[in-house]
């Protein structure tokens, strides 16, 4: 069954999401920003909120600069139609670079880098982009350039100026009303893999057995990738269990179902809390903490009819969490 009518926008989604990637990245046309996004764009990561598409050259000149030979490569465009014929697409791209020259990473190592980025925007009419939502596994970042998420977050600290100068990781409080207001489509798949994430973070960890394939893949922050239950329960339970008192929240749901390619979804998602609990940061600090989340997953029934997850990505920024617990422990 392929997408629904109403699920239909002016422009072919996909590809123009692809083309204004590589456009911009790979054949440099880094002055097509002032076409491509709007002027008072907002940009938020979990590392920051960034407000206007001159901010956003600034950053894309600084990365090609550090890695001159950055690839994006696109795998997979998920989205939704929104209002006056623009869409909102879930962007999921893996990247490789050469760490060739200075910049925000340190002196140069001449390391080979491979790690995953997953974006939301909004799309208008005119292919203008107004609004994202990105993580980017800084994590596996760090680890490739030799530190921990833990450390290189301490380094980043130092290196804007300390903790009362350095650039605050996102929160609710800093964020900007943006022009895109929409929650995504109501397919249920969608619905199906967002019931299954709140479940998981109602503590309800059964459900990962019971609707996850045997043989899931998982792909992880840190640039990790696992196959199996244990493996998926191991990661989410490492993540809520750091984050015991935090509020769940999921922002945004798309589902599709589209002509040769597997039924799939996406997710953007937060957690708001505070570090109370061991698990995947370690000892607990008490320190406050807002996780920005992005998942994809892909679904079909390999056996017995019942659909089941049988791929998932996943994208927190270890750093940035990391860099919220050492701004309230001190610790640097």
């Amino acid at each position: 069954m392929g997408a629904r009518a109403e699920e239909r926008a002016p422009m072919d989604v996909p590809a123009t999401i692809l083309a204004v990637t590589r456009e911009i990245w790979e054949d440099r046309g880094v002055a097509t920003l002032t076409r491509h996004y709007a002027p008072g764009i907002v940009v938020r990561s979990p590392a920051s909120i960034v407000v206007g598409n001159q901010g956003v050259i600034a950053a894309t000149l600084a990365t090609l600069h550090e890695f001159p030979d950055r690839q994006l490569y696109g795998e997979d465009v998920i989205w939704c139609a929104a209002p006056n014929g623009a869409a909102l697409s879930s962007h999921r791209l893996i990247c490789t670079a050469t760490h060739a020259r200075e910049g925000a990473y340190g002196a140069p190592t001449g390391r080979q880098l491979r790690y995953r980025i997953l974006a939301d925007c909004h799309l208008r009419a005119d292919g203008q982009i107004d609004d994202e939502w990105l993580v980017r596994d800084q994590g596996a970042i760090a680890t490739q350039l030799g530190l921990s998420a833990e450390d290189y977050a301490r380094q980043l600290i130092v290196q804007e100026g300390g903790p009362e100068s350095c650039v605050p990781p996102f929160t609710p409080a800093r964020d900007v009303v943006g022009p895109y207001a929409g929650t995504g489509n109501d397919d249920p798949l969608g619905a199906h893999h967002a019931s299954l994430l709140t479940e998981i973070m109602a503590g309800n960890l059964a459900v990962i057995r019971d609707r996850y394939d045997r043989a899931c893949w998982i792909a992880k922050p840190g640039g990790m990738e696992d196959v199996g239950i244990a493996a998926a329960d191991a990661f989410w339970l490492g993540l809520r269990s750091a984050f015991p008192d935090a509020a769940f929240e999921i922002h945004h749901v798309i589902g599709r179902d589209d002509p040769g390619m597997p039924p799939r979804s996406a997710l953007r998602w937060s957690l708001t809390g505070t570090h109370s609990g061991w698990g995947r940061y370690g000892r607990p600090t008490g320190a406050p903490v807002h996780v920005m989340g992005i998942s994809h997953a892909e679904f079909g029934a390999l056996s017995g009819g019942e659909m089941r997850l049988r791929r998932e990505w996943t994208l927190v920024d270890d750093t940035a969490i990391w860099k919220q617990i050492l701004l309230h422990t001190g610790e640097l």
